[in-house]
């Protein structure tokens, strides 16, 4: 079974991607969703409003996950050792699920898994991958994105910054995707190296 990671900066359409190599038959791993499940977990919630505070959870009761994207990445020393803390908890439960997804997927004869995961180097998560595709895109188109998600330039410097470094990511692919232009071309782009990896097209 190919379990196909996806790399890139912030904004540089990773999930895009995801859907497209779905459209072929694979089925997505989404890191960010399983943290979203992790976070709903007692323990976990226990372990946040302890080092926190109770202001990171919403009437609900949940995880409000932008205030406690406030609290971790900002660019004091505060920040940083609560992005570790964060960091922690939530991933060792995350590669915990990542695995017996992994796992369960294989038994079904599953032919290929993407795995799309921003921290997936910097959690070691590449350890699952048999190959990494990197999505290259222009800084100028990321930021154009990110500002469409309502974030400002130095909210994305912000998150980027606590990520593994670009240039690390891109020496660490295998395969590569050019991201500047239509759906249509980069749909084309997806097709290409899924045929290169001798994965049949549906």
């Amino acid at each position: 079974m190919e379990v196909i990671g996806l790399a890139g900066g912030i904004a540089s359409g990773k999930s895009t991607v995801a859907m497209l190599f779905e459209e072929l038959g694979a089925v997505s791993l989404n890191a960010d969703q399983i943290g979203h499940e992790v976070l709903r977990e007692p323990a976990v919630q226990e372990s946040l409003r302890n080092e926190f505070g109770p202001t990171i959870f919403d009437a609900a009761g949940e995880v409000d996950r932008s205030a406690v994207a406030r609290m971790v990445f900002g660019p004091d020393e505060g920040s940083q050792r609560r992005l570790l803390f964060l960091e922690s908890i939530t991933h060792p439960r995350i590669s915990e699920r990542l695995s017996e997804h992994l796992v369960r997927l294989r038994r079904t004869g599953c032919k290929a898994v993407i795995l799309d995961a921003a921290v997936m180097f910097k959690a070691g998560w590449d350890r699952f991958c048999t190959r990494i595709v990197f999505v290259r895109v222009l800084h100028a188109v990321r930021v154009a994105r990110a500002k469409s998600r309502g974030w400002t330039p130095a909210e994305l410097d912000a998150r980027e910054n606590r990520q593994t470094p670009l240039v690390e990511k891109e020496r660490k692919a295998t395969d590569f995707l050019e991201n500047d232009s239509s759906l249509e071309e980069l749909r084309q782009q997806v097709y290409k190296l899924w045929n290169s990896w001798g994965l049949q097209v549906p």
